[in-house]
């Protein structure tokens, strides 16, 4: 369950992230919320990322939740990038402004070595109908600690996949691999450029962020042969693999991807496969839930999903969810755990397929969810190919050389925040024309050598 391979890295971790963070971070101390209130859990503080899950359990909570417990529910929604900014300054500088926010492994990992999480495994443990044991392993491990116990609740997992035009594919007499190379990808989205008018031919994420940009292109790297780091914290983001998988993904993406990638992120794409603007979108297996949403895709009943592309290695699929975790300067933490526990329950998921549609559960977290019949039927060909890059994601061999700590998509180190973020802008500058691959990485190799060398020698 270690998401590090040696304990004294997580130590020199928690030093390191909070002073990084909390000179930026006093701004928010004695702001209202969570840490202010006078302790009755009659309301609470959220903050969370704005994906379409959160959107959905936002509509749900008044008549749900609120209804049967009397908890009225605050929510701060932000896109990806500002909500790990305000959450990573809010629980360093312990300002105690939300009582939950939704993190993802990597945080929640360097936080709970740092003690600012609250565990909640004896919530959970406590609450015979919550089910700890139906958590699917991969993502329980990610999100537990040293002692065992978890320090997070998975609202959804994921991993990632390819999706795709089955109709557009047809039309043009191409036929998709059951398990696609990124070559192959690539000459499917020349072929499928054009396909329809005004269609291009892939999306892949442009917009700068070590979990935005750096979440598919990482994978890449890691199937393409390459490494952040080596097993002894040797720098590799200039080598011969890491560049040419930079180099392959910017291409791909200026020759056959879309419009403005530069500021094209998960919902940019999300919204570009939804309303038929390009044939094939790797990206996040959540994301097929919103495909097949009739109230806003044009493409349900129309995409194909294939395994994550691969080159070097037998799997290239990430593994995440996004999880609450409840800060210990909560002062209503049994009301945050109330929550946490509805909105990771099996009964949570099954309001969201009465009340908005089985495509819509939030999945990837529950082994039972794979045998409900309802969302076995909506959720068609994606269903069991999430559940199987779930199980088939290995964050502790993802590529093809040993790495220093466990993780596929991401460096379990409070500096892969700042150095996957700086990279990303070079290359994010580099799809527009206003710099160069080479010139990106090699900036981005003193970068790494820089973090680097905190862990040498230890």
């Amino acid at each position: 369950m270690t998401r590090t391979k040696n304990n004294w890295r997580l130590g020199l971790m928690a030093g390191a992230v909070t002073t990084a963070l909390v000179t930026t971070a006093c701004a928010g101390a004695g702001g209202g919320g969570g840490g202010g209130g006078d302790g009755e859990g009659e309301s609470i503080n959220v903050l969370m990322v704005g994906n379409p899950q959160m959107v959905d359990i936002q509509e749900l909570t008044a008549d749900t939740f609120t209804k049967d417990t009397g908890i009225k529910v605050n929510y701060t929604v932000l896109p990806e990038n500002q909500l790990r900014d305000k959450v990573t300054q809010d629980v360093a500088s312990q300002a105690g402004q939300y009582d939950l926010a939704t993190v993802g492994a990597y945080e929640t990992a360097l936080w709970q070595e740092n003690g600012w999480l609250h565990e909640l495994s004896s919530y959970a443990d406590g609450d015979a109908a919550y089910d700890s044991a139906d958590l699917l392993k991969p993502v329980a491990d990610s999100i537990s600690g040293e002692d065992g116990k978890l320090y997070a609740l998975p609202f959804y997992g994921e991993s990632s996949f390819l999706m795709y035009r089955k109709d557009v594919l047809e039309a043009k007499g191409l036929e998709m691999p059951a398990k696609p190379t990124w070559d192959e990808v690539a000459d499917l989205a020349a072929e499928l450029d054009g396909a329809e008018p005004g269609m291009k031919g892939i999306c892949l994420r442009g917009l700068p962020g070590w979990g935005e940009m750096f979440a598919p292109l990482t994978t890449v790297v890691n199937t393409f042969g390459g490494t952040w780091f080596t097993e002894d914290w040797q720098a590799q983001v200039n080598s011969p693999e890491f560049t040419e998988a930079v180099e392959f993904y910017v291409d791909l993406i200026n020759e056959h991807g879309e419009e403005g990638a530069a500021q094209a992120g998960f919902t940019e794409c999300l919204n570009a496969m939804s309303q038929s603007k390009v044939a094939m979108w790797y990206d996040a297996t959540s994301a097929a839930g919103s495909l097949e949403n009739p109230e806003s895709s044009k493409v349900v009943g129309k995409v194909g999903y294939a395994p994550a592309p691969v080159k070097e290695t037998e799997n290239s699929g990430w593994l995440w969810s996004w999880n609450w975790v409840m800060p210990k300067t909560t002062k209503k933490a049994d009301a945050a755990a109330k929550f946490a526990l509805w909105a990771t329950s099996k009964d949570y998921e099954k309001t969201v397929g009465e009340e908005l549609g089985w495509s819509r559960v939030p999945s990837g977290k529950r082994a039972s969810t794979y045998e409900i019949p309802e969302y076995k039927e909506a959720a068609g060909d994606f269903g069991p190919l999430t559940l199987e890059a779930i199980q088939n994601a290995d964050p502790t061999n993802p590529g093809v050389q040993p790495r220093p700590t466990v993780g596929v998509q991401y460096v379990t180190i409070p500096e892969f925040q700042d150095l996957g973020t700086k990279v990303s802008q070079s290359i994010s500058a580099a799809l527009t024309g206003s710099g160069t691959v080479k010139e990106a990485l090699d900036a981005g190799q003193k970068e790494a050598e820089e973090v680097a060398k905190n862990y040498q020698n230890k």
